[in-house]
């Protein structure tokens, strides 16, 4: 069972919030404000928190800053009750892994909450083996059974990971954008397609991955096995 920490210092939501996460077969810990989240983190085992960011004695940010600064590494989706494209980008730069603007549907927290708890466990592991193909995240190498290695930049090999971690997802240009180049401000409109052609020309001798473009929609990792 995962563990996870809400933070929210309106009591009624931070109660709503964890009778729907417990509902969903989570366990969930509580505090009002980032000093308790800090606490929580130092004696559990947190997997995941949901922290507000307007928050009495610290707010959000300074509780990401806080928790990254000693080294933890758990997801951390932001809820705010404004959508401020300030916001999302300290939020980002400091670590957060998403953001959802209040009032937020449960149902989508739950889903989202899967979703980076899937990637954690992912990132856990470090490999993604499709057949004679394997993904080594340690390395950032890319290799076949028949001795093939595929030299990928970084950049390239992260946004491989990403896109066989969910063969079934399709990821827009813009939310790949978002995770790997962030709001670096010499990235371009065309910087995803140009490290995708360049992904699909570097991993052409392995027959069992690819990326697809879905036409109108974005990018989809295939394993062919």
């Amino acid at each position: 069972m995962y563990n996870l920490l809400v933070v929210e210092d309106e009591v009624n939501i931070l109660k709503l919030m964890t009778i729907r996460l417990t509902k969903s077969g989570f366990n969930v810990f509580g505090a009002q404000n980032g000093s308790e989240a800090l606490s929580v983190v130092k004696k559990e085992t947190i997997d995941l928190i949901v922290a507000d960011i307007m928050m009495p004695e610290m707010d959000g940010f300074e509780m990401i800053e806080s928790i990254r600064a000693e080294g933890y590494t758990m997801p951390v989706i932001i809820v705010t009750a404004k959508e401020s494209l300030d916001d999302k980008k300290r939020g980002f730069n400091l670590g957060a892994d998403d953001y959802m603007v209040k009032p937020i549907d449960h149902e989508e927290l739950i889903l989202r909450v899967n979703a980076l708890l899937k990637r954690a466990d992912i990132r856990k592991e470090k490999k993604i083996v499709v057949g004679g193909c394997t993904l080594d995240y340690e390395s950032l190498s890319v290799f076949n059974d028949k001795g093939y290695n595929a030299q990928l930049s970084k950049k390239e090999f992260l946004v491989l990971f990403k896109l066989l971690s969910y063969p079934e997802r399709i990821f827009t240009k813009n939310q790949l954008m978002d995770e790997f180049w962030g709001y670096e401000s010499d990235s371009y409109s065309d910087t995803v397609k140009v490290h995708i052609n360049r992904i699909r020309n570097k991993i052409a001798p392995i027959s069992e991955i690819d990326v697809i473009t879905v036409r109108g929609l974005g990018y989809r990792g295939v394993k062919n096995v």
